[in-house]
């Protein structure tokens, strides 16, 4: 008992000093160390320049942007504003084409185009937004559930934007960001009491929304179809993977009582409808999806 005591009051003391500028966790603990955001973001990077070396600008016959990174050049603007390759070279490295998946059966591309970007722009919006909500997300709820989330999301934007606009080649990191951006969504509405400061955490998500939806919405990028394929798979898995048990709540809160049931009722009711909406919701965008028939 006293060395449990012990560590709350150690715990209080160290809430106490959190450093000010967390403004979307407020003053609660780090719970985990962030290794798999850091590997995201490496992976994403290395994607990049594996994509841009393999575009080769120069031999398009453009007039390339940056000419003097040879290689790596960029595609004009009037190919592609984000400065990035072209669609052919997107679509060699994995990008999702909802014709190509349908007819020859390439599922694989829901997956590689996850770590493919259109530009530069968007890699570095991507690594901005990893930095600041992928890299809290992992520290207070952990490595597997941020990873499930990443890759869930985005697998569900991209089958989400095969459906909608299946002749249009995308990539799908904004999807799985945007299902982080998502899954805190639901986790603010799930967890209100946790929240010291409401009002900044949900201005820091929603700048960092609309600066991806604008990101999405360009036309070269993609159909905006993906983002809310993306946003829609996170928000459901936030309620199924983020919730905070009653424990919790009253390990920050330091009390004595005991609880009988592990959650709330809300968080049980949200938690379960989500994961139907979400099983059904997959279910049925790879049967359309992998039964579209091919068309001219």
């Amino acid at each position: 008992m006293e060395i449990e005591e012990e560590r709350q009051n150690n715990r209080v003391i160290t809430r106490g000093y959190m450093p000010s500028n967390i403004i979307m966790w407020d003053d609660l603990e780090i719970e985990w160390k962030s290794w798999i955001i850091p590997i995201i973001m490496m992976i994403n990077v290395i994607m990049f320049i594996i994509t841009m070396f393999n575009n080769k600008c120069y031999l398009h016959g453009g007039a390339c942007v940056m000419k003097f990174l040879g290689k790596f050049s960029f595609e004009p603007f009037s190919h592609n504003p984000l400065l990035g390759p072209s669609y052919q070279t997107l679509l060699k490295m994995g990008a999702i084409d909802g014709a190509t998946i349908a007819q020859h059966h390439q599922g694989w591309r829901l997956i590689t185009s996850i770590w493919l970007h259109t530009g530069l722009l968007h890699l570095l919006v991507t690594i901005f937004s990893l930095f600041f909500i992928g890299i809290r997300l992992e520290q207070q709820f952990g490595f597997v559930r941020t990873g499930v989330i990443y890759i869930i999301a985005g697998i569900g934007g991209n089958i989400v934007a095969c459906l909608f606009d299946p002749k249009h080649v995308s990539v799908g990191a904004s999807s799985a960001l945007l299902g982080l951006i998502a899954a805190m969504f639901s986790e603010l509405l799930t967890n209100w009491t946790t929240y010291a400061n409401k009002i900044a955490a949900g201005i820091t998500l929603s700048l960092s929304l609309i600066i991806n939806v604008v990101v999405a919405i360009v036309p070269y990028h993609g159909h905006i179809s993906h983002a809310l394929g993306g946003f829609m798979t996170g928000f459901l898995l936030g309620f199924v993977l983020l919730a905070r048990p009653k424990e919790w709540l009253t390990r920050q809160h330091i009390t004595s009582n005991v609880f009988k049931s592990k959650y709330k009722p809300h968080q049980y009711a949200l938690g379960v409808t989500s994961l139907v909406l979400l099983i059904i919701g997959y279910i049925l965008g790879l049967v359309m999806l992998f039964k579209a028939k091919p068309k001219n």
